[in-house]
């Protein structure tokens, strides 16, 4: 019984490790323009949200410090590091995002599985858009 728990443990774990390996690179084979315009709104909302947590621990923090209680001082400064900390990381894969986004529409054509895609000027309510259609 406990030979068969243990085999059952191994493959469980055999399992979680290959879902965690193969994940990133499912993902990464669907970049698509859609994609990247997401993922740079998603980062977007990510550096804000680490904007507002670290107001949130420099308060606690100063209040700490008015109080004069060390563990809330400390504790606020901590937070509010590691938030600017984490604001910049975001901060520098946006633009990442960007670069890999316009460096899409700077080739004027590309080819994708023996098929080749031309970039054509389109103008929609005034705005001048760029798209990709088949040669």
């Amino acid at each position: 019984m406990i030979n068969a728990k243990t085999n059952l443990a191994k493959i469980a774990l055999f399992a979680a490790g290959t879902a965690m390996v193969t994940a990133p690179l499912a993902t990464a084979e669907a970049q698509s323009l859609r994609d990247l315009e997401n993922a740079v709104k998603r980062r977007q909302q990510k550096k804000n949200e680490w904007r507002n947590i670290g107001y949130g621990s420099a308060a606690v923090g100063l209040w700490g410090l008015l109080k004069g209680d060390r563990t809330l001082m400390f504790a606020g400064a901590a937070g509010a590091l590691y938030s600017a900390h984490r604001y910049e990381q975001d901060r520098k894969s946006q633009s990442k995002l960007n670069r890999a986004r316009a460096s899409y529409f700077g080739r004027t054509s590309f080819t994708r599985n023996g098929q080749r895609y031309v970039r054509k000027t389109v103008y929609r309510n005034g705005q001048k858009y760029y798209q990709f259609v088949r040669a």
